[in-house]
């Protein structure tokens, strides 16, 4: 049960750009981000009225709350960011640069925190520049708007940095509240954020009659944030937090099996060692990361 419930979440949550291209074909990318943040976000208020003592684990501060607030904020631009990457690159190549997000979270640490990066960790960021490079520049599959390729690499990794900034913010608070009071605050400031975003934007849901789009949007919010990253956060019950980063690395790789089978987005074999050296440099990266931490510390994989 341990391992169907980490394999089946991170399916769930590599699945999520098939969803948003379902999605897209309805509506623009901050109305997408918007609907599936606001369905999430109604969900978690409405579990959070029915059990409002269980909601949190304490009192949360005012200091906290604001740091809630800054990451709802970061997580808006992390949702925005990635799902627009969706039009201008393949689903492999967005999802494969959105797992980049220990990368930053562990560069973050050695800047500004006490961990220094070993020779290792300088060694991966030199092979994973040199196959993100690769991935870039050897992409020849055709998005739903091919021409604007490094547009939508920038933008997948603009959302990746976005959720590192959330997940190092959340990390300030987390030993002083539960998992579900941060998600129902950030989810539902993020929620605010995109819908006024789509609002000034002139970006409007997709019809009600467009069911494809919907169904891509309920699918995001339902499979794969509540269900996927639920299902990710209760497998920290059984695996650490080091094994469970790990696991993440295999959401790319199910996205992009979903991409070829879907949408024919085929893999070039230069852009396919890139990945694989890219995947490998981010695991080495994490497996440091892990050593600096002693096991402790946050879910770092990618929240799509």
């Amino acid at each position: 049960m341990p391992y169907a419930l980490l394999g089946g979440a991170q399916l769930a949550v590599g699945a999520a750009a098939i969803f948003a291209r379902y999605a897209l074909g309805g509506a623009q990318p901050i109305a997408v981000s918007a609907a599936r943040l606001a369905i999430a976000a109604l969900v978690l208020f409405a579990i959070a009225a029915f059990r409002l003592r269980a909601a949190n684990a304490g009192p949360v501060t005012r200091r906290q709350n604001f740091i809630l607030a800054l990451a709802g904020v970061a997580l808006a631009a992390h949702f925005a960011g990635w799902i627009w990457s969706l039009e201008y690159t393949t689903v492999a190549t967005s999802t494969l640069l959105v797992a980049s997000t220990p990368v930053w979270t562990a560069l973050y640490d050695a800047a500004f925190g006490k961990n220094r990066l070993s020779r290792a960790a300088m060694a991966a960021f030199a092979t994973g520049a040199a196959g993100l490079v690769m991935v870039v520049g050897f992409n020849h599959a055709r998005p739903p708007f091919p021409g604007h390729e490094l547009l939508g690499a920038l933008l997948a990794l603009g959302g990746s940095v976005a959720i590192a900034a959330y997940l190092l913010l959340v990390r300030e608070v987390r030993a002083r509240t539960n998992t579900r009071a941060i998600v129902t605050r950030t989810y539902g400031w993020a929620a605010l954020v995109l819908v006024a975003s789509a609002a000034l934007a002139h970006q409007p849901p997709p019809p009600v009659s467009d069911t494809a789009a919907w169904g891509g949007i309920i699918a995001m919010a339902l499979i794969s944030q509540l269900l996927g990253h639920t299902a990710i956060n209760a497998s920290l019950r059984w695996f650490s937090p080091s094994a469970v980063s790990f696991a993440s690395l295999l959401e790319p790789v199910f996205a992009a099996m979903l991409a070829l089978a879907l949408f024919h987005e085929s893999v070039a074999a230069p852009a396919l060692a890139g990945a694989v050296l890219l995947l490998g440099s981010i695991a080495v990266v994490l497996r440091e990361e892990h050593k600096a931490l002693d096991g402790s510390g946050l879910y770092i994989g990618p929240v799509q």
